[in-house]
This record gives C-alpha cells, structure tokens and sequence, in this order.
C-alpha cells in the first residue's frame, strides 16, 4: 500500500497533541519542551508557540508557570478518549433513529446540531434523519433531545448494505491501514505525525457491528497503535523531565 501524504504538523498542532495525550491535566513548560523536542520542534519555538496559544484561549497558564486545555479543548480531549476507547455494548439488530422535529432554528443551530449528531457517530438518512447501529452506550446530549425525537428500529433492507451507503467504509479502512504502516518507522517526526493524524482519523470511525463491517477491519488495529504511541509519548516525556531536573 502506499504511503500517506502526511501533512507536517504545526507547532501548535503538535502542543495540542501532546496536551491532549497527558496522562494528567496540566503539563509544565518543561515538560512541553521535553517532548516537543523529539518530534523536531526547538524550545524557541515552542515557547512562542504557548504564548500565542494562551493569547488565543487555546490553552491556559496558571501561577505556577504549567499549562492546561482551555474548556473548548476539554470537549475535544474527551471525544478523543472516546475515540481510542469506545463504550460497546452488544448489538442485537436494532438502530438508533434520530428525527429533527422543530422548525425555524438558525443556520448556527443547525450547524451545531449536525456536529453533535456526528460527534455521536450517527450518518444523515436523509435531511433531518439520522441513525447508526444501536451497539454504542451514547450520552445524547441537551442539544439534540431538546430539537429531536429518537427512536429504536430495525431496518427493512440487509444492514450491512444500509451501513455501506451510510460510511465510506473501504476510504475510511485505507486510510486507516496507510496510517499504521507510517506508524511503523523509526523516524519520531513522521511517527508522531501519523499518530497525530490517526487521533483524527478516529474520531470519524462508526465503530460499528463487527457483522456490518468489511473483512480484516483495521479500526481496532488503529486504536491499539494509537493509545500505545501515547503511552510512549508520556513515558518518554517524564524520562526526559527527569533527566533535565537532575542536571539542571
């Protein structure tokens, strides 16, 4: 297969990704320089990077220097966790159902809306319905029950033909497996790069039904790579915060 185009990741790209990856809610500017340098990015740079950052909200600094995910990225850092580790239960055949039943919301709220019902992992039917295989424990939030009905079914047509017209499955697999094969390289800026992309990545997969899916699904392969990758990550950002403790 061949490889990806990787996009080069920002300095900002790559601060976030760290942060969303720690292990803890607050990482100090150390810690952040530690890290960033294996993955190519000088402390110069990466000490313009937070202060642009905490101009922006991006991040917060708090009295003790260390920095921390504004609110916004609270949300993204929970839907990546999600992501890397989703809540399954067993699926008996049934679907998830959403219908848009209230008229005359703004562009803004429809817009958000649509976010949150794909956050959930739900695919458009048609305009203003939407469903997905009820095997995932879903916490709906006030933004769509105050706007929806929902619904529990069955589908009259073959549900994997249904989840084929639904998600893009064989683009999403390809990608998936192009990612894991850039994961396996010793160079740390193309592998934090492919990981960076597959937190992305995953955060579009439908985790459906193993019956519903393709053969040889890399999605549980995905997850796996990634939530080790950032176990290295942080065990590789506390040996160097350690060591430039030790000989400051």
């Amino acid at each position: 297969m061949a490889a990806l185009d990787l996009k080069p990741v920002s300095t900002r790209s790559a601060l976030l990704t760290l942060l969303l990856g720690a292990e803890v809610p607050r990482l100090s500017t150390r810690e952040l320089v530690a890290a960033a340098s294996v993955v190519g990015f000088a402390e110069p740079t990466v000490r313009v990077a937070l202060s642009r950052m905490t101009a922006a909200g991006d991040v917060v600094r708090d009295e003790e220097g260390a920095y921390r995910l504004s609110d916004r990225l609270v949300a993204r850092q929970r839907r990546q966790e999600q992501a890397a580790h989703p809540s399954l239960r067993d699926w008996d055949g049934d679907w998830e159902l959403v219908a848009v039943t209230t008229a005359g919301r703004t562009a803004s709220d429809r817009a958000d809306l649509r976010a949150a019902l794909t956050d959930l992992r739900l695919a458009e039917v048609r305009e203003g319905l939407w469903t997905r295989p009820a095997n995932l424990d879903l916490d709906w939030p006030a933004a769509v029950d105050d706007v929806c009905e929902r619904f529990v079914g069955a589908p009259v047509s073959e549900p994997a033909d249904l989840a084929r017209r639904l998600w893009n499955l064989d683009d999403w697999a390809a990608t998936a497996r192009a990612l894991l094969d850039s994961t396996a390289t010793d160079d740390p800026v193309l592998r934090f790069t492919a990981c960076a992309t597959s937190g992305r990545h995953l955060l579009t997969d439908p985790v459906l039904p193993a019956d519903l899916l393709p053969a040889n699904w890399p999605g549980d392969a995905l997850r796996a790579s990634h939530v080790a990758y950032k176990q290295w990550i942080v065990e590789m950002r506390r040996a160097l915060t350690q060591t430039a403790q030790s000989s400051a």
